[in-house]
């Protein structure tokens, strides 16, 4: 525990101090004005009392014992005025003493009551760690200055604590689906080494294999330094347009393609912006109808003066509530993880994560007929195309496919 006493560092030492500062300098300017007009008055009564007992052509002296006892009696007067006045600065300054010693313990003691609810948030708030972010300060009282901190840091322990269990399910995942691929390879290196039969033709096939999966874990291991450098935000910032991103990422897929690329200039970072397109054409593909006559559409353009990209498709229904799930990291359609042709789960979470660190935005909403549209928009930045003039954009079509 640490001591009470800590010196003029302390906060409720400043605050003592402050406190009785101010006591102090209200009551001294108070003693000394009440002086000051105590000293006036002295002076009036004496030049009065001087005037009286000088002698007048038009009358008699200040007493008819003559000037002499007149001016014995204003002499003495003037000496008790003078110590009355000495008597009260003497007894003002020792009241003032008094004071000073009284409004240090009053300005302590108020000092403390004030500080106590710090105290008790710093108490608190040392016993929380990484284990225990569920525990809460809650400082009760009305709902002044103190409450409002108290509430603030409750909040931000809320945001930690959802931050840490995400990070720890998100190592858990990331190391499921990292040791996938490697035990696979250890298991057909096991397999070719353990057949004494073995011939050129089947080690080369299990060798292909164990390529395939270093590949597999190769594309995810892209894939998270991806969403790494996304969450850390952007350092540089080039003119990109969304049209000819994604023109240039148009598959040819046995899926029937509708593009309507419009302009849409925006400034970002060109490798993240590609990735993001790449990732939401890629999830369109792969999550669609096995049968022919599927669809996939693919439009850019503004909203509201915001660079826009939308990418639909046909394919199994989505449950409106999943649809949040599905941009969580390692998460499928269903959390089929053993799946491998469906991916690592990371498309839609990566595109979550570009669009953030450009201070854009995702909606995703389910299609009417099954399938997913997503629709990503950006800031609306003044941008212009690399030759220096503006770039023509016109407003996104609407109506997914």
């Amino acid at each position: 525990m640490r001591p009470i006493l800590r010196g003029p560092r302390s906060v409720r030492w400043r605050l003592t101090l402050l406190y009785s500062g101010l006591f102090v300098a209200a009551a001294a300017v108070l003693l000394a004005i009440t002086y000051g007009l105590m000293a006036n008055s002295t002076a009036e009564a004496k030049s009065s009392e001087g005037a009286q007992s000088s002698p007048s052509a038009d009358g008699p002296s200040f007493a008819k014992g003559g000037p002499e006892v007149g001016a014995y009696v204003v002499q003495q007067l003037n000496v008790q005025r003078d110590d009355q006045l000495h008597l009260l600065l003497v007894e003002s300054a020792i009241a003032l003493a008094v004071m000073v010693a009284l409004s240090l313990l009053l300005g302590w003691l108020v000092a403390g009551r004030v500080l106590a609810p710090l105290q008790s948030m710093a108490s608190t708030a040392r016993r929380i760690s990484a284990d225990h972010l569920h525990r809460r300060l809650a400082v009760p009282g009305p709902g002044d200055e103190l409450t409002d901190l108290s509430d603030t840091f409750d909040d931000m322990l809320a945001r930690l604590e959802i931050a840490f269990e995400a990070q720890r399910q998100f190592v858990a995942n990331a190391s499921h689906e990292l040791r996938t691929p490697l035990t696979l390879q250890q298991t057909l290196v096991d397999v070719a080494l353990a057949d004494p039969g073995a011939t050129a033709d089947t080690l080369r096939a299990a060798c292909l294999r164990v390529r395939a999966a270093g590949q597999e874990q190769e594309r995810l291991i892209d894939a998270l330094l991806t969403l790494a450098r996304s969450q850390r935000g952007l350092q540089e910032r080039e003119y990109v347009d969304l049209a000819v991103v994604a023109g240039s990422l148009l598959p040819e897929s046995a899926h029937r393609i509708e593009a309507d690329l419009a302009p849409a200039g925006l400034l970002g970072d060109p490798q993240l912006v590609e990735r993001l397109a790449g990732n939401l054409i890629d999830n369109a593909v792969r999550h669609n109808v096995v049968v022919g006559g599927g669809w996939i559409s693919v439009r850019t353009g503004l909203r509201a003066g915001c660079p826009t990209l939308r990418v639909a498709n046909s394919g199994p229904a989505i449950p409106p509530d999943r649809i949040d799930a599905l941009f969580q990291p390692f998460t499928r359609h269903g959390d089929q993880r053993t799946r491998r042709r469906d991916g690592h789960g990371l498309g839609l979470s990566i595109v979550a994560a570009i669009a953030v660190a450009h201070g854009g935005s995702v909606q995703a909403q389910p299609g009417d007929g099954g399938g997913l549209c997503v629709e990503v928009t950006f800031p609306p930045d003044k941008v212009s195309g690399p030759g220096g003039g503006d770039r023509t954009q016109r407003p996104l079509p609407g109506g997914p496919g």
